[in-house]
Parts: structure tokens; sequence; C-alpha cells
């Protein structure tokens, strides 16, 4: 197996999977939706084409937690917005929107086609649409791109051993060891319906099932920052 590794690391992020109307949650990490759009945006894949996108949702997915990042709430409001049955404007509407303030997780997408994954990489370094952490406003702090993201080896194996992509702060200590969720191959885990079925223009997604286990923290470490 290959896995193809993404930095995502930003002031704020958010993945909601189920959010309605004027509530507008997040996840505590990335969503498979989430991911599999941001790929999509780097290479220039429309929101109709789900012949390209395909193989991207075919990939299996795994998180580590290296930073879990403090769940928020933004209020914001809107002017003149119209009701769902069309029958009346709402002057001001108040919207809650949740985010992961201070994150960074370590993804990992994991094939048999290298060639395939190579290309990702390569779209992630020189995207053709902005890349996002699950809402256009929120940009990632450091790039998502790294250098030979492209290693041999199961999603496990390689989410394990790579090095922490957090930096610890004058004030923190190292955690002793990290989160890691991984799609589950025998239908155990955690429900979640954010496995993409169709292109994003017609928004059908799938379940999937995700466990998740702590593990040791990798030797190599960042630099400790002011």
């Amino acid at each position: 197996m290959t896995t193809l590794l993404l930095r995502l690391v930003g002031p704020m992020q958010s993945w909601g999977t189920s959010s309605r109307f004027d509530q507008r949650e997040t996840g505590k990490e990335p969503s498979k939706s989430g991911v599999i759009g941001l790929l999509a945006a780097a290479m220039g894949i429309d929101r109709e084409n789900w012949c390209d996108l395909e193989p991207l949702a075919k990939l299996t997915m795994g998180v580590r937690h290296d930073r879990a990042g403090i769940l928020k709430s933004d209020y914001q409001t809107a002017q003149h917005i119209i009701s769902a049955d069309q029958k009346k404007v709402h002057e001001t509407a108040v919207t809650s929107r949740d985010y992961l303030a201070d994150a960074g997780f370590l993804v990992g997408l994991s094939g048999t086609d290298r060639v395939f994954l190579e290309s990702v990489h390569a779209a992630l370094k020189n995207p053709t649409w902005p890349l996002a952490l699950g809402r256009k406003s929120y940009v990632p702090s450091e790039p998502i791109w790294m250098e030979g993201a492209v290693r041999e080896g199961s999603l496990k194996e390689v989410l394990g051993t790579h090095p922490w992509i957090a930096t610890l702060r004058r004030w923190e200590q190292f955690p002793e060891r990290l989160l890691l969720s991984l799609e589950s191959e025998d239908g155990s885990g955690l429900l979640k319906m954010d496995q993409p079925l169709s292109s994003f223009a017609e928004r059908r997604f799938g379940s999937r099932f995700v466990k998740s286990e702590w593990i040791a923290f990798p030797k190599e470490v960042s630099l400790v920052s002011d």
C-alpha cells in the first residue's frame, strides 16, 4: 500500500457533516468529504465531475490528532433572508458557526496506485483553486503539501511513525500519546456519514466506520517556539 500525507494546520478549521440551516457544527477531526473536497480543489475537479472524483473517494483515510484544538463558536448575522417556504423575509438572521481553534491534524490517504497518489501530491504543491480547512475563509497557516509525503506502508504504520507536525510552545509539555482514527475494515467503530457517493453537486454521502486508538508519541519533534 502507498500512503499520501497531508498537514492540516490553521487557526480555524471546521469539518461539519450534519449542519442544517442556521446551526453549523464541526466534527473533532477532518471529515472524509471535506478532505476529498480539498483534494478536488487542488486538482481542479469540477463539483459536477464524479468521474475524476471517484478515485479520490475510494482512498482509505486516517487522521492523527497532533493538536486537538479548542471548540469555539462564532455568531454571525445576515440580512434579508428568505424563509424556506419563501413566504416571508427575515430582516436579520443570526447563525451559529462552530470551529476548531489552533488545531493540527496529520491526514493519511492510502491506496494501491502510487502514480495516482504522486499526481495528487503534485497538485497540492501547485493547486488549481485555493485550499481551505473546511470553509473557504479558513485558510491553512502551513502548507498542506509536505516534502516526501508519499510513502510506502499502511496507514497505521505511516501515520504512527511520521514526525509530530505541531510545534511545542514553551509553556507546554510533549504529549505522551496521540489519538489515531482509521477507517475500519471489519465494519466496527463509530459510524460516520461522510463517504462521497456522487459529485459534490449532487451531495450524496454514505456511511463508513472509524475506529480510534491511542498511539505512542513519535520520536522526532518540532522545534520549540516562543
